[in-house]
């Protein structure tokens, strides 16, 4: 079995060697490891993934909690293949509510083989869908819309996530909520095609640039942001010369931005693909 441990919390000197020490004691093949140390932030952070006998897995969670508790660190133990025929998502969504509610449809529909833990929201713009689909709905936005990010973790523990789905959410991660669901556990939509397109505004940098083929990009977020080519999958669709910016945005919004992250998703979800040292890789 797949695991993949997670380890976050205030800097110190001989923070990993406990982990590694009762992995490897366990007989654990260590397939990745990433550690980070950051001076200014005084965080430390880590993710190993590890392959042991799935009959381990509840006793690995008990001794690495203590581990946890001992060192001051946030622990966290999960496995691709505990639920993987069902595997809970957690829905996190902004503004538009075209990507989440093509999310739920595909789970509605059998495209996607997953449940609907939870829908987080920054902003009430999305509530409704939570309501129409019977998904638990969660808010988590101050009232100019920022973010209580240590709540969003906390959630996510609280409903068991297996992924974090960013459906258009319209908030940057921080490096610690990042690494707390490291290891290819959160599936962000972007609407331009990457890397050519990034930022706010890729369709009028698209358009600015003539461009007759426009997209988006469903891809892994990781705690570096440069860190280097996470797609998991892209969509595009091709625009007549003269079409208005306006028509534009709105084929790319209510049409190809949901197909393309459901089909991302459902890739993650039948475990297709999977992130391996920052890099997508097939698993089919």
């Amino acid at each position: 079995m797949q695991i993949v441990v997670t380890a976050v919390g205030p800097d110190n000197v001989r923070l990993a060697d406990p982990i590694i020490h009762y992995l490897t004691g366990q007989g654990a093949n260590i397939a990745e490891i990433q550690m980070y140390d950051h001076d200014e932030e005084a965080l430390f952070a880590m993710m190993v993934r590890v392959h042991l006998p799935s009959a381990q897995l509840s006793e690995v969670r008990s001794a690495l909690s203590e581990i946890g508790k001992e060192t001051k660190l946030s622990v966290r133990v999960w496995s691709p293949e505990e639920r993987a025929s069902r595997p809970r998502l957690a829905i996190c969504a902004t503004y538009r509510t075209e990507p989440p509610l093509a999310i739920l449809r595909a789970i509605r529909d059998g495209v996607l083989k997953a449940d609907a833990a939870v829908m987080i929201g920054n902003r009430p713009n999305c509530r409704g869908i939570a309501e129409q689909f019977d998904v638990p709905w969660e808010s988590i936005g101050e009232n100019d819309g920022r973010a209580k990010d240590d709540r969003m973790i906390d959630i996510l523990d609280q409903y068991n996530v297996d992924y974090v789905i960013l459906a258009r959410y319209m908030r940057v991660l921080p490096a610690g909520s990042c690494w707390k669901y490291a290891g290819g556990r959160i599936i962000n939509l972007h609407h331009g095609l990457l890397p050519s397109f990034p930022g706010l505004r890729p369709y009028h940098d698209a358009y600015a640039g003539r461009m007759l083929t426009y997209g988006a990009t469903c891809h892994f977020i990781v705690p570096e942001l440069d860190a280097g080519n996470q797609t998991i999958h892209q969509s595009t669709f091709t625009v007549p010369p003269g079409m208005k910016l306006d028509e534009i945005i709105r084929i790319g919004q209510e049409d190809n931005e949901p197909r393309c992250l459901v089909e991302g998703v459902r890739r993650v979800v039948d475990r297709e693909v999977q992130l391996h040292f920052h890099r997508v890789i097939a698993l089919k």
